[in-house]
């Protein structure tokens, strides 16, 4: 079983209201797949302010070490670590084998991440949600 970013499926679900859909990768996949928006199970609307991880990436917010804000400063970790942790749970109760995410996101970032200083400055990291598939032993691939 795979999982999606609810994004990448085509939801409109994005900060923004808009989508990523990737319409190359849903027709080469050759098995199920279930798709999941971390920042919709944590309570977030449609659309919402940008956030980014400030002080470090997905594995940083895990550890106690950063913290994910909105931009108007407003902490919202909490919030966000609800929403990777009941994803990840429809992963796990749904046999989950591999994810496929996006750069970018503090919740479903793989690979690229926002610094923080919401200036559109990428860096190496992921997501909170990225961060805990892959410490659940979940394959996770960048779909660009």
């Amino acid at each position: 079983m795979l999982v999606l970013s609810s994004c990448i499926a085509g939801l409109r679900c994005r900060y923004d209201g808009s989508s990523c859909v990737n319409k190359n990768l849903l027709k080469g996949i050759d098995s199920w797949y279930i798709h999941v928006c971390p920042e919709l199970l944590a309570g977030f609307g449609i659309p919402r302010k940008p956030c980014e991880i400030s002080g470090g990436s997905g594995g940083d917010v895990l550890a106690g070490r950063a913290k994910i804000i909105d931009k108007d400063g407003l902490d919202i970790t909490s919030l966000m670590l609800a929403g990777a942790e009941k994803a990840l749970r429809i992963c796990l109760e749904n046999g989950v084998t591999e994810a496929f995410l996006r750069a970018k996101s503090p919740s479903c970032g793989y690979g690229r991440i926002y610094d923080g200083s919401f200036s559109s400055t990428l860096r190496p990291g992921s997501g909170i949600f990225a961060a805990l598939l892959l410490e659940n032993g979940i394959g996770v691939t960048e779909v660009l």
